[in-house]
């Protein structure tokens, strides 16, 4: 599986899909394997590590957002039926919409990248203000379900985000360079645009705003490595936060079943979630193994399409799902 993946990997380095990446697999009985390959950007020589940090982007709406979501409603302390006005009251527009339409992305709204030339308290505010653009309809993906959903939990938690995150997850599963407000040096650079070279803060443009003041939201803004994040999916699928997994085959948060993220051979007990940057994460309970791949495709400059991105992971799943 090695030589297939180390084949696959180098060949989108070579394709400029991206400088470089990490690969890990796991399985429920604690066996593991991360691999490295390529550079942190084209023109460096400097190698990426198994443990570079990498900007996860919307994993972040998954871990930890949806995650100590379901951990409050298998808690008692929030329900799928709630209507969000019960915990943000001072929202506009909210046309009835449920804790459930925010974890199934069924509302739709102001698209938080045309915020970002606002103050935090800014876009917090018009956010509120405007509220929804309609009752709750079909799924239809965008970071306002889940930056209204860090809200509720920051609120129901009496806590920040980030430090949510850390008590219930990052801390107890040892994953010790997990965090909203990482050291520039350590992290793998994102992009080059208008604000410079992005690295160590979020490369989404709204959560950018906020992780300048200290300030992390459900929609992005986490960052990782490979090995912090298996230690998350080998624990569900040792059983462990049993809430989160059984939640996210419910679709609650997560992504089901998608062949563009898991490959052919996925089991229907599957679940993920991809981010921007070049970032996916797996559970194959069926299978009994997670995978995780990171990489900084928007560096230099974000691609035309997903299309080399959502193709290495298609095959990388196929190699590891055989």
């Amino acid at each position: 599986m090695h030589k297939e993946i180390e084949g696959r990997a180098l060949r989108a380095i070579e394709e400029k899909a991206f400088p470089g990446c990490v690969v890990g697999t796991v399985k429920a009985n604690g066996e593991r394997d991360v691999w490295s390959f390529g550079t942190l950007i084209y023109e460096s020589g400097e190698k990426v590590r198994e443990d570079t940090i990498y900007d996860l982007a919307s994993i972040t709406k998954s871990i930890p957002t949806a995650s100590l979501a379901l951990s409050f409603i298998e808690g008692g302390r929030l329900k799928l039926e709630d209507p969000v006005l019960k915990y943000i009251p001072e929202l506009h527009n909210d046309f009835g919409a449920t804790i459930e339409d925010l974890l199934c992305y069924r509302v739709r709204g102001t698209r938080l990248s045309t915020l970002r030339y606002k103050t935090f308290e800014e876009i917090r505010t018009h956010v509120f203000e405007h509220g929804f653009d309609g009752p709750p309809g079909e799924r239809h993906y965008t970071n306002l379900p889940a930056y209204i959903l860090g809200v509720i939990v920051e609120r129901i938690g009496n806590a920040s985000l980030a430090k949510q995150a850390h008590d219930r997850f990052f801390e107890p599963l040892h994953m010790s360079r997990t965090t909203f407000f990482p050291s520039t040096s350590d992290c793998a650079p994102t992009e080059i645009d208008e604000r410079g070279v992005v690295q160590g803060l979020p490369h989404d443009e709204s959560a950018y705003v906020f992780a300048k003041e200290r300030r992390a939201v459900g929609h992005a803004g986490l960052f990782s490595t490979v090995p912090d994040l298996l230690n998350f999916l080998e624990s569900l699928l040792k059983g462990e936060y049993s809430y989160v997994a059984d939640g996210a085959q419910k679709g609650l948060g997560w992504q089901l079943r998608d062949q563009m993220e898991m490959g052919k051979r996925a089991s229907p007990q599957a679940f993920g979630k991809t981010g921007f940057t070049g970032t996916s994460i797996v559970v194959d309970m069926g299978a009994g193994l997670g995978f995780v791949i990171l990489s900084n495709r928007t560096y230099p400059t974000r691609p035309k399409d997903m299309s080399a991105i959502n193709e290495f992971r298609a095959d990388i799943a196929d190699i590891i799902i055989s």
